[in-house]
């Protein structure tokens, strides 16, 4: 199969651009920078060097493949991410329905069933909505938890207070992922033609954050880490301090709220997935390299 993927060389866009050359895909790979290309090619994919907000380059690059990832890349210089979800959105409906790729697996986010209150997974779901709408292609919103590697914000507050806090914590259940168990997932979908489904949740574990901090104390040698429950105005104080802008916090806070009143995983509660293959307990290894390292 000619399969594009998006991304670059990032945590999801390496490993599974490796997996579908080893299976013998015809892969080109979509990156904005131009010192990516020699490694681009060395996994021996084809690179692409453009920007996915430029809508004739990504057209170009569509034509004539098989099967698409799209991903929207994370970009907090945007003052408005819902905005930027949206029109990034907007480019790939566009490239989507004028090159005719059939095959389109979308990199979306658990939570994103809700329309509204989710920060800005909130774009997720647009972007959803809109793909939905193209006719006659056969698209997979791949839904992951949250990223293990963004516990790695946590670490400079560990390192301070001595604790980890947010606005939710304690025995709020939190659903984790590795990036090599999203691309596992997604080398499958972009591999199926028939029985597809619409939706697929990628989770690696399915904690409360109080054993988070635990199994992550344990592997820091701080075994009595605790999460606790902040209240808004006091995180919001935190994110404003680090110079955080006012409407990225509020989104920032929003987002956490779900988390904290289990909105945000509803759906997936009622469709749980297998578990990839990335413990905690593994991941917590990678944790503790990173929290000593810096």
């Amino acid at each position: 199969m000619k399969i594009i993927v998006t991304g670059s060389l990032g945590h999801i866009g390496s490993p599974l651009t490796e997996q579908l050359v080893k299976r013998g895909h015809a892969v080109t790979l979509i990156s904005s920078n131009p010192d990516r290309q020699r490694d681009i090619e060395t996994l021996g994919a084809k690179a692409a060097i453009g920007s996915l907000l430029d809508s004739e380059f990504l057209e170009q690059v569509f034509l004539g493949a098989d099967a698409a990832f799209c991903m929207i890349p994370p970009d907090f210089t945007q003052p408005d991410q819902i905005v930027y979800y949206e029109s990034t959105g907007k480019i790939y409906d566009h490239a989507i329905r004028k090159s005719g790729v059939k095959r389109i697996v979308h990199l979306s986010s658990y939570g994103a069933h809700l329309p509204s209150a989710t920060g800005i997974i909130t774009g997720s779901y647009r972007v959803e909505q809109m793909l939905n709408k193209i006719p006659a292609i056969n698209l997979t919103h791949v839904r992951p938890g949250f990223f293990y590697y963004n516990l790695e914000s946590f670490i400079g507050m560990i390192k301070t207070a001595g604790f980890i806090g947010a606005v939710y914590g304690g025995n709020d259940r939190l659903p984790m992922v590795s990036p090599l168990d999203i691309a596992d997932a997604v080398v499958e979908e972009l591999t199926l033609v028939e029985e597809t489904r619409p939706i697929r949740y990628v989770v690696s574990d399915d904690r409360t954050c109080n054993e988070v901090a635990t199994i992550l104390g344990k592997a820091i040698g701080m075994p009595d880490l605790k999460w606790l429950t902040l209240p808004e105005d006091e995180v919001m104080k935190n994110l404003r301090d680090r110079g955080m802008r006012q409407e990225t916090a509020e989104k920032l806070i929003e987002l956490g709220m779900a988390i904290h009143n289990g909105k945000l995983r509803a759906d997936f509660d009622e469709h749980p997935p297998v578990f990839g293959r990335v413990s905690l307990e593994s991941y917590a290894e990678e944790f503790a390299h990173v929290f000593h390292r810096n």
